[in-house]
């Protein structure tokens, strides 16, 4: 099991190998066989460990969030997209936008893809997967009610907290994952119980579009999404992987 990030030194950015409280420079994304320079990076600056070319989420994958949401559960996964644009690392601040009353939290397992991917079975599909991280599917939940769609509800700029690292080598069928707001707990859920699986979502999204490595596919979050406010420090938490906090502040022009 390895931990990989992205960080920035003296302003250029790298993808590092982390070994303890160190960074591990590497030539490249890990995933398209980035090798260790040898040079440590002590004062680096972490950063989102992915910047993928986009963001597969999914809709309603735990029974008790489609409950609480009065959605009905799914016969099919429910797939949309968030632009790359939402996503900042952990530290980062989540900013809410002038005009909306309500931003909630959804603690989510990310799954980071390692190759090339087109309609792939359920059973060969993990082995595309080149490791998990956590994931804050946050959204504007006035503004996704408003506009019966997803795209502008989820897709503001640091809308998509991810991190801190990724994982290798971890088994995603039975994961807790969970999130807190200022130290309180609010989700508490198990990879277990989504009703697809990571395999299978992998196999359906690869029969719709190509998954590209370095891709970031959202799983779903489980009961308890709530508000978040300016003022607030929430932490995701995916069982194997670590935890993620980011601040909650006004973004600028929010009056």
């Amino acid at each position: 099991m390895n931990r990989y990030v992205r960080v920035e030194v003296n302003g250029i950015e790298h993808f590092a190998r982390a070994e303890g409280a160190d960074f591990r420079l590497l030539t490249g994304a890990p995933w398209a066989g980035g090798r260790e320079v040898g040079a440590s990076a002590a004062d680096a600056r972490l950063l989102a460990p992915v910047a993928p070319s986009k963001v597969v989420g999914v809709g309603s994958n735990y029974r008790d969030h489609a409950k609480e949401m009065g959605k009905p559960i799914p016969e099919k996964p429910r797939l949309f997209l968030k632009p790359p644009s939402a996503i900042v690392g952990a530290g980062q601040p989540i900013e809410i936008p002038p005009g909306t009353e309500r931003v909630d939290h959804e603690a989510e397992l990310g799954v980071v893809i390692g190759t090339r991917c087109r309609r792939v079975t359920a059973e060969r599909a993990l082995d595309h997967v080149f490791g998990y991280t956590c994931a804050n599917d946050v959204t504007a939940r006035d503004f996704q009610k408003e506009d019966g769609l997803f795209a502008r509800a989820k897709g503001f700029d640091s809308f998509l907290p991810v991190g801190p690292h990724i994982v290798t080598h971890l088994d995603p069928a039975k994961l807790a994952v969970g999130c807190d707001v200022n130290q309180r707990v609010r989700q508490q859920g198990n990879t277990a119980d989504m009703v697809f699986s990571v395999a299978e979502l992998i196999a359906y999204i690869s029969h719709v579009m190509t998954l590209e490595p370095g891709d970031l596919i959202i799983t779903g979050t489980p009961a308890g999404v709530g508000p978040l406010q300016a003022g607030d420090w929430v932490t995701v938490a995916v069982e194997g992987v670590g935890a993620m906090s980011n601040p909650v502040v006004d973004r600028s022009d929010r009056c």
